[in-house]
């Protein structure tokens, strides 16, 4: 099995087919066996005119014929020996046939498979920024279509460019061996019609660029329209959304039409091409036959070598058609593994994590906005339990993507257990980590699936114990299929709380040494409110915990609660503490609590 791909170094000024090969350096043998099958098969398959002559002149001059020189005299034996040559060729072109038709369709699948696993791991790899900046369908689009549209190349296209390069080289070494001054002739189209390939590809190019971009977008509308289709229902904007799904579906069948319009001319004009060297064969070659310069069999063979020769370059338009479509899609797919990874891992490991942390002079702000974080500095022991409360953009949530490294701080530190974050491997500091966001994501899969996902290894007694903790258990055993009932995309056959409650049991289940509650109780109601503060109860003792709310009644039991205002911290103690300053929080509190 050849191991896996390196990735390619960007570099724009490299041809798209030559990035692709060096991509599939892999599989060179394959590669090496594919083209020689190809070439063999069509070898072969020209085989066949050479037969028709030598029978033709078997016919014509009998004991006197080629194969009669060779010393065959009898008609008969030499009709036995032409069929028997028949049988072989025939025969051989199939199993090439064959072989080159698995061997390409295996490449296909082999280089489609490992480029999509690289552009998908590499698009794992890059920072959040990269996602928020980019629509879902339309990178769904580079890792589906795109690559689809490379395979398809692959499995057909790559063995009609070796397989009408060989038909070149051997008709055109025998044209010149058996007629030298009708071979000129024959051959003179040959030069305008890579010519004209050439130029037809320098310009359908640009087009397909645009082909691509047009159906990227038409991905994107379908994804977010279907994701938000409770929206679009509620709103009744469907007929609004037809109307932007049909603009985004002309325009691309707009720049399809003039990509088309150019590459469907290219066929006819090379017909008219072709039509020339086949009259100039057809023409002269029956002259020189009739004055006796050449035999009649030289000269079938000559026809129908020519009608082998040219012909199958009709089929260039639509090979340089996938060929264009397939190199279009090849720049998307590496544009994307071009893609700098911003945020490396580091190489030091914690082996146990007590889960202080720390950060020092922190400073942070979005791509093209404001600060968001400005020389925030505090301090979280292990095992404590602090809250983080301000208003709507304080900066709050921020401080999550910044402990997770899912966004790099642009000054000061951020440590845990004394160690700077940017120094740990990314994976341990991840799952040192566990996170419950007020945004809970659940799989489309069973209940059970989504508690075990991030701890794949756990038992179910394991994963039953963490959704009693998390007091989802009786409401699990209520669903259909209890724990192997399926929750729907986004989790959307289970209500706000029963959502919020299954995340809580997959924390649990992680048992991370750093929990983090991002509004974990924002959007459900009074009593869920209630059992999740229950279960949070427990999961919190004697670990590290901090707490993103907005709600002031969930923390006031915190040991420590941090006030934040623009990015700054602007007020921190307890409860009772923050109550007697009087301050923003005291302010927050009373407006939340209804006393005035």
């Amino acid at each position: 099995m050849p191991g896996r791909f390196s990735k390619p170094q960007q570099n724009e000024s490299v041809y798209p087919l030559q990035r692709l090969i060096d991509y599939g350096r892999g599989y060179r043998v394959q590669i090496y066996q594919a083209i020689a099958c190809s070439t063999l098969n069509k070898i072969f398959d020209l085989a066949p005119p050479a037969l028709i002559g030598a029978a033709v002149d078997v016919v014509v001059k009998k004991q006197d014929s080629l194969i009669a020189q060779l010393g065959v005299k009898d008609v008969f034996q030499q009709f036995l020996i032409l069929s028997f040559l028949s049988l072989i060729i025939w025969g051989l072109e199939s199993v090439f046939e064959y072989a080159y038709a698995r061997l390409w369709r295996n490449l296909a699948q082999n280089i489609q498979h490992n480029l999509r696993l690289d552009a998908y791991s590499h698009l794992q790899e890059l920072e959040l920024a990269y996602f928020e900046e980019r629509s879902t369908g339309g990178l769904m689009s580079i890792l589906s279509d795109d690559i689809n549209q490379l395979e398809r190349f692959l499995d057909i296209g790559a063995n009609e460019v070796i397989q009408v390069s060989t038909t070149v080289i051997v008709i055109g070494g025998a044209f010149f061996i058996l007629a030298p001054g009708v071979a000129w002739w024959a051959m003179l189209p040959m030069p305008f019609i890579l010519w004209g390939s050439i130029a037809f590809q320098k310009r359908l190019a640009p087009y397909y660029a645009e082909v691509r971009e047009k159906v990227s977008l038409l991905n994107s509308r379908f994804n977010n329209n279907l994701s938000g289709i409770t929206t679009i229902k509620s709103f009744t904007t469907e007929f609004y959304e037809q109307d932007r799904i049909r603009l985004d579906s002309e325009a691309y069948r707009h720049s399809n039409r003039r990509a088309i319009a150019l590459s469907a001319a290219f066929v006819p004009l090379i017909r008219i091409i072709i039509l020339f060297g086949f009259t100039a064969t057809l023409l002269l070659g029956g002259m020189d036959a009739v004055a006796g310069r050449m035999s009649v069999g030289t000269y079938s063979v000559l026809v129908f070598l020519t009608q082998r020769l040219l012909w199958p370059l009709t089929r260039l338009g639509d090979t340089l058609d996938q060929y264009q479509r397939a190199m279009a899609s090849t720049n998307r797919v590496f544009n994307l593994l071009d893609t700098p990874i911003t945020i490396h891992s580091g190489h030091l490991s914690l082996p146990s994590v007590r889960g202080e942390v720390e950060l020092n002079n922190v400073t942070f702000a979005y791509k093209g906005r404001d600060t968001v974080i400005k020389n925030l500095s505090l301090y979280i022991p292990a095992g404590k339990t602090i809250a983080i409360v301000g208003s709507t953009g304080s900066g709050k949530s921020t401080l999550v993507k910044l402990l997770l490294r899912l966004y790099e701080i642009e000054q000061g530190t951020i440590t845990v257990d004394g160690v700077n974050i940017q120094d740990l491997r990314l994976q341990d500091l991840r799952r040192a980590i566990g996170l419950v966001s007020q945004d809970v994501f659940l799989f489309h899969g069973t209940v059970i699936e989504n508690i075990i996902y991030g701890t794949p290894d756990a038992t179910l007694p394991e994963a039953i114990a963490a959704a009693k903790v998390a007091e989802a258990h009786e409401f699990i055993i209520n669903l259909p299929n209890g724990y192997d009932t399926i929750v729907g995309e986004r989790g959307q056959k289970l209500s706000g709380g029963q959502r919020q409650r299954i995340a809580i049991a997959r924390a649990v289940l992680k048992n991370p040494p750093i929990l983090i509650l991002d509004e974990a109780t924002s959007a459900v109601d009074n009593e869920t409110e209630a059992a999740i503060q229950r279960s949070l109860e427990h999961i919190t003792i004697n670990r590290t915990t901090i707490a993103i709310a907005h709600r002031l009644s969930t923390i006031r039991n915190a040991d420590c609660i941090y006030v934040m205002e623009q990015g700054k911290l602007v007020e921190s103690g307890r409860h009772e503490e923050l109550l007697e300053q009087n301050k923003l929080y005291a302010s927050l509190w009373r407006v939340q609590s209804g006393i005035k």
